[in-house]
């Protein structure tokens, strides 16, 4: 058997060893051959490495490229030949124990294979391993492996094997990887180290990546205070630049290997503080990257020049994720300045970033949103943030974060526009003080000409036209703003031509689909300002608007353009995360905040009325008929507390009259007699009244409870219909696969479907 296949072909080799392992386990082959006592040590490895040699060849390259040029068939091969090997879980148990060899040419193979196999059959090779008694223990002896060779190749391995797999990452980190991880960076040079750096820094990934377990584990070892010295290479940077005085030094020490470095390493902070890890572990871990000084050298790193633009990019949304939500860092950040003379606060630098159409599309979605994590949460912030936009008697001679968004918002580049309503928006976020404070707002549009308030100015370039990312973007600001703060929907029903252009956009024919976003805005925001009305405007009441709405627009097209918003695809992909994931200007339509603030009030915009079309008939007749018999109600109320009062004037004349005036009695008497039975109809009245009002609102409340139950019950059926949409799809894409696999076989593909 050992010499079976040495003067064969590839392909052959692959079908010999196919036949092997059909035939029994070469877990159990190995063992047979292992305790034969005629081998000596020499022997064993020779065998050894020869199997695992021919293994390794095939589970790497499939087969040789002069039989079979093929890749795609290549790869096949490969496939095929782990799905045989790892039909038994001792087959990679085996590989474990040849691991613990110290022989190169059998511990190296067996690094390799396993490895080949990972990349084929990633879940069930992680699977074969967590059974195998300390299997996990053994490829971490690796990385101490003196041998550079098998640790670094180990470091593949373990990328293969802790990716997306949480029991794994968690075993692993507690064999002290974090440890061992770090100081081979170390060693290797942190960030100006060669690929062995960014392999170490990958398996870190994999293991703090949405596994908060590992997260905490990694904060309380105190590791996040040793990532600070792989971001010493600024200073030595800045100082190069200054000694150069162009930069060039400084721009030739950014390989392309530390710039994969620096970004891989900025990648694990960020999987740290992700906003979508638990509360607790992002809090703690953003208190010791402030108090560890991390903080401090990634916004040195956003301040520095000559720093690549991915890199700037990435340490912005790093930062971002640090300060979001954390008033201790975000109130450091405010304070941080831009090396520059005058100084200049780190934020008005971002912002001219922002605006400047010039710059890269992704760094001024990096700016906007760390802009939005600085205002998350941040009262003190917004405030700072609006009172730049407001009138002061002090001379201001440098640039202000509110000229910034002012001049953004009606520049002539569209997509500025909607970075600064967007920016200003987040400023308004759950503040109602800052949303009337907004109001005092004043702009000098030109000279000679009075000042107009913002919002004014806002809605006239919104009924102006223009582009599309400007109209979405305005809207999205004044719907932001009037959510919530009934002052601000006061100024903005003042304006005469508001609502006569939200109403006209409401009732226009489906367009295209970028305008029948901006009819659904508008359908919204007329919402806004019918349910936060206080009726002080006295043209727009909250009742006229209803009758407006009913009569030019028609309630279920107001329905149909509200229930539309959440069917577009850009606002699921906005409403996932906070961090805005466009990869080209033309994708830009929702924010986060947005999406945010839709779905608390799309129910209260859409006048309660949800997904349905229409209210129920019986439902508003009832609530009609009982307004009506309360009304009636009060009513008799009036009249039989009036009727008791005449009764009781009666009965004090009657009894202060003398005896001469005896003889009018009897009519008294007739009168009283009259009064008390009519007030015994009427309390009958009442009595019916009331019985009929309770059985009404018995009614009500019927109704009520089966519209509840109808709407869980759409809800249901509409996600059961996804879910079968899903495995539809799925299995149409089994069945390509398999017709594919069937037809590569020469099968005929009819007669099994």
């Amino acid at each position: 058997m050992v010499d079976e296949s040495r003067d064969v072909s590839e392909t052959e080799q692959l079908f010999i060893v196919v036949r092997y392992f059909l035939n029994g386990s070469i877990y159990e082959r190995f063992l047979r051959f292992k305790s034969s006592k005629m081998l000596d040590a020499a022997s064993l490895y020779s065998y050894g490495k020869e199997r695992l040699s021919r293994c390794r060849i095939l589970v790497e390259n499939g087969i040789d490229k002069h039989d079979i040029p093929d890749e795609k068939k290549s790869q096949e091969l490969g496939d095929q030949f782990t799905e045989i090997y790892i039909k038994k879980s001792e087959n990679v148990t085996l590989l474990l124990d040849l691991m613990e060899e110290f022989e190169f040419k059998v511990r190296w193979p067996a690094v390799r294979l396993l490895t080949g196999l990972l990349i084929h059959r990633p879940k069930e090779v992680q699977e074969c391993v967590l059974i195998s008694p300390m299997g996990v223990s053994r490829l971490m002896d690796l990385l101490s492996d003196s041998r550079e060779v098998i640790r670094n190749d180990a470091l593949l391995l373990l990328s293969h094997l802790t990716k997306a797999n949480a029991n794994i990452q968690k075993i692993v980190a507690f064999e002290n990887a974090f440890d061992r991880l770090l100081d081979i960076i170390v060693d290797e040079g942190c960030s100006d180290g060669g690929v062995v750096v960014e392999d170490c820094l990958v398996v870190l990934l994999h293991l703090l990546k949405n596994n908060s377990s590992n997260q905490n584990f990694f904060k309380e070892g105190s590791y996040i205070q040793r990532l600070s010295p792989f971001f010493n290479y600024h200073q030595e940077g800045q100082g190069a630049e200054e000694s150069g005085g162009d930069g060039s030094s400084s721009q030739q020490g950014w390989s392309a290997q530390k710039v994969s470095n620096i970004f891989h390493m900025l990648q694990v902070v960020r999987s740290l503080v992700s906003p979508s890890s638990p509360l607790n572990v992002t809090s703690s871990c953003q208190k010791a990257m402030n108090q560890s000084g991390l903080l401090e050298q990634l916004a040195n790193i956003l301040m520095a020049s000559g720093v690549p633009a991915d890199i700037l990019t990435e340490t912005i949304n790093t930062v971002a994720e640090v300060i979001r939500g954390h008033h201790n860092n975000q109130e450091y950040f405010a304070s941080v300045n831009a090396p520059s003379s005058p100084p200049r606060p780190a934020i008005v630098v971002l912002l001219m970033s922002m605006v400047n159409e010039k710059q890269p599309f992704v760094l001024r979605c990096a700016v906007l949103y760390c802009f939005q994590c600085f205002l998350y949460k941040n009262e003190l912030g917004q405030a700072q943030i609006i009172q730049t936009l407001l009138p002061t008697s002090a001379d201001i001679t440098s640039v202000t974060a509110g000229q910034l968004l002012c001049g953004g918002l009606f520049s002539a580049d569209p997509l500025s526009n909607w970075f600064a309503a967007v920016a200003l928006s987040h400023a308004l976020v759950d503040n109602p003080t800052q949303k009337e404070q907004l109001l005092r707002v004043q702009l000098a549009t030109s000279v000679g000409n009075p000042p107009v308030s913002l919002m004014r100015q806002c809605t006239a370039i919104l009924q102006q036209g223009g582009k599309l990312q400007t109209r979405l973007g305005l809207l999205m600001l004044m719907s932001t703003w009037l959510a919530n703060c009934t002052l601000a929907v006061t100024h903005f029903l003042n304006i005469p031509t508001n609502i006569p252009y939200l109403t006209s956009q409401v009732s226009l024919a489906e367009g295209d689909e970028h305008e029948d976003l901006v009819q659904s805005l508008c359908a919204f925001l007329l919402g806004i300002c019918i349910e936060f009305n206080d009726d002080s405007v006295p043209s727009f009441t909250r009742d006229s608007l209803c009758q407006l709405l009913v009569k030019r627009v028609g309630l279920d097209t107001f329905v149909d353009k509200l229930v539309a918003i959440p069917k577009q695809e850009c606002y699921s992909q906005a409403a996932q995360k906070p961090q805005l994931k466009y990869k080209h200007p033309s994708e830009v339509f929702f924010d986060y905040e947005f999406c945010r603030l839709f779905k608390s009030l799309e129910v209260a915009a859409g006048g309660g009325q949800g997904d349905s079309k229409s209210p129920s008939p019986e439902l508003d007749q009832t609530k009609k008929e009982l307004d009506d018999l309360r009304k009636q109600h009060e009513e008799l109320q009036l009249e039989l507390n009036s009727l008791k009062d005449e009764q009781a004037q009666q009965s004090v004349a009657a009894e202060s009259a003398t005896i001469p005036s005896a003889p009018p009695l009897p009519v008294d008497r007739e009168a009283d007699a009259a009064a008390q039975a009519e007030l015994t109809a009427l309390k009958e009245k009442v009595a019916s009244l009331q019985t009929e009002i309770a059985s009404l609102q018995e009614q009500n409340k019927s109704l009520q409870q089966e519209k509840a139950t109808s709407e869980e019950e759409l809800q249901t059926i509409r996600k059961e219909q996804e879910d079968l949409l899903v495995m539809l799809t799925e299995q149409d894409s089994r069945i390509s696969k398999l017709k594919e696999r069937l037809k590569e076989h020469g099968e005929e593909v009819s007669s099994f479907f």
